[in-house]
């Protein structure tokens, strides 16, 4: 189960990681590192399915800061975190302005959360105020969808403008998010198999304490949560952009985990 020898064990592949030139490497570093934060949580999971009575405490709910009202792209950085939870078996509630977080979950899988988000929030700023320095942006078009009132009906087309910096960010950083998130559950799925592969008994089965847990934050979050309506991620409105989201998707692909990474503790808000 997650514990601080594992914690550090994680936080040790997070500066690995960073500490890397070569992308391919720093996959592996950030994959290992999931996989291990994977490992602990079935750990876990098993431990309370084989003896509920002696394990440690189950859910809970943690509040994380995401940026100050008004900072725009703050759906972005959501985005990011909300993928990150995803992965790591979280159901996470959205405050209606973007500035924080809900997170649900066991605590060991908060905690890896908060430590992927650390890191990957600042590599995703990085890497789109990179994008929009390039000037790379300026080549490409924002496709949006209007509604055009001249006729007798209204009708709804597509309309093709110069793509705008803050646009670009937008498309850019939705798409890091989407791949990292991607990465992450892939790492955390082969994890899940490798143990499943492993299970040889009978009396305490793998998957059955994996769904056990899934079962147990989902109960925990529908009795303690008041949110209201669906978050729904970033708005269309501001436009689509193939071109940054095909870099934003790169990024994601090329993204390492860097040491501002703090398991267990406390993460500073983005821009705030």
């Amino acid at each position: 189960m997650t514990d601080d020898k594992t914690l550090t064990r994680i936080g040790n592949l997070l500066r690995q990681a960073e500490g890397t030139d070569n992308e391919h490497e720093a996959a592996t570093f950030l994959q290992a590192a999931q996989r291990l934060a994977t490992a602990a949580s079935i750990d876990l999971a098993v431990a309370r399915a084989h003896d509920p009575s002696g394990a440690p405490a189950g859910p809970t709910v943690r509040q994380v800061i995401i940026g100050s009202a008004g900072k725009r792209g703050l759906k972005t950085y959501v985005a990011l975190f909300v993928a990150i939870g995803h992965a790591n078996d979280l159901k996470v509630d959205v405050a209606h302005n973007s500035t924080f977080v809900m997170a649900y979950g066991f605590p060991g899988d908060i905690d890896a959360t908060e430590a992927l988000y650390s890191s990957l929030v600042v590599q995703m700023v990085a890497a789109s105020d990179a994008y929009l320095k390039s000037g790379a942006y300026k080549q490409e078009v924002a496709a949006k969808v209007v509604t055009d009132r001249s006729g007798w009906q209204p009708r709804r087309r597509v309309e093709y403008t110069p793509l705008s910096p803050i646009t670009a960010r937008l498309n850019f950083q939705s798409a890091f998010a989407e791949r990292v998130g991607a990465r992450l559950r892939e790492a955390r799925d082969e994890a899940r198999a490798e143990a499943a592969a492993a299970d040889t008994t009978r009396s305490t089965s793998t998957e059955v304490a994996l769904r056990g847990k899934e079962v147990e934050v989902v109960d925990y979050h529908r009795s303690q949560s008041t949110a209201r309506g669906t978050w729904r991620g970033s708005s269309a409105s501001a436009g689509y952009s193939e071109g940054a989201r095909r870099a934003g998707d790169q990024a994601g692909r090329r993204a390492r985990i860097g040491d501002q990474a703090t398991l267990g503790g406390p993460r500073a808000a983005i821009g705030s």
